[in-house]
């Protein structure tokens, strides 16, 4: 995914604030979460469409320091569109964002790490004929210098510790990724992502594929950070139990907008529950009138 960056425009300006897009009838009331001084990063008001369809209509949502956000919403909600607009592979046809107080529309995907907000894709992106420590290292790769050589034995290295911090078992780490399970090749965008140096983790769907077990390494990893509070972390998930466990706080995507905003302290599993059979109940009606 990362080799989309040359598809980007190169030139973006920052888009002037617009009006909130008008309501669907029948949706979801729309959610501002009221933005806090500890913010890191705040957007307000994106929306994207692709052709016909409206992916996102009004979405605004902030981040504080050291804060795990959980981003819920039925598939096809929107909520990898806006992963994807925050890390710079897509632009908003409408809205602003903030990173640390400061206007902030990314380039391309570098432009955005560069900025210090790294992303786990929810297909990954990886390139299976290269091996694992290739992967770590994709578009960041260690070179010597003054031959532009690449380091590999240092990013061999690197790699392996990257990996047993988390503690992922791969055994070898100069195998093609194409070789592993699904569960392992997730736990290397995971531990390429964290091993940078971004002091904000976009997570799209961080536990797919995983077995129980590596899921729960993967939820310890993302404690850890949140207790050393020196990064910001979005994550999609899906499954209410681990939002609970691993999030500070919940917003849920709805109707190309945020539905829910709130400490997940002062939710439940049958809040959030209650709220999605709700839509399909909404769904329902308005396709038998």
């Amino acid at each position: 995914m990362a080799d989309d960056d040359a598809s980007m425009p190169p030139d973006l300006e920052i888009p002037p604030k617009q009006d909130p897009a008008p309501p669907v009838p029948g949706a979801q009331a729309v959610v501002s979460p009221s933005p806090t001084p500890e913010d890191v990063l705040r957007v307000e008001h994106i929306s994207k469409r692709f052709g016909p369809v409206t992916a996102l209509r009004d979405v605004s949502l902030h981040l504080r320091k050291g804060e795990v956000l959980g981003l819920l919403g039925d598939n096809g909600a929107g909520k990898s569109t806006l992963i994807k607009i925050i890390c710079g592979f897509q632009r908003q046809d409408a809205g602003r964002m903030f990173l640390h107080g400061q206007p902030y529309q990314p380039k391309s995907v570098d432009d955005a790490r560069s900025k210090g907000i790294d992303t786990v894709y929810q297909d990954l992106a990886l390139i299976d004929e290269l091996s694992v420590y290739h992967n770590m290292f994709l578009r960041r790769e260690i070179v010597h210098r003054p031959l532009p050589l690449l380091a590999n034995r240092d990013m061999k290295h690197r790699a392996r510790q990257a990996l047993d911090e988390i503690g992922i078992n791969i055994p070898r780490i100069d195998v093609a990724v194409a070789r592993l399970s699904g569960g392992q090749r997730q736990a290397i965008a995971v531990a390429r992502t964290v091993n940078s140096d971004a002091d904000i983790l976009l997570l799209d769907e961080p536990l797919a594929a995983m077995g129980a077990k590596e899921g729960s390494m993967i939820l310890d990893l993302v404690a850890r950070l949140k207790e050393e509070g020196r990064v910001s972390i979005v994550m999609i998930l899906h499954n209410y139990v681990h939002v609970l466990e691993a999030c500070d706080r919940v917003s849920m995507i709805q109707d190309g907008a945020i539905a829910l905003d709130k400490p997940t302290a002062e939710t439940s599993v049958e809040e959030l529950t209650e709220i999605v059979v709700n839509e399909y109940r909404r769904a329902r009606a308005a396709a038998h009138s």
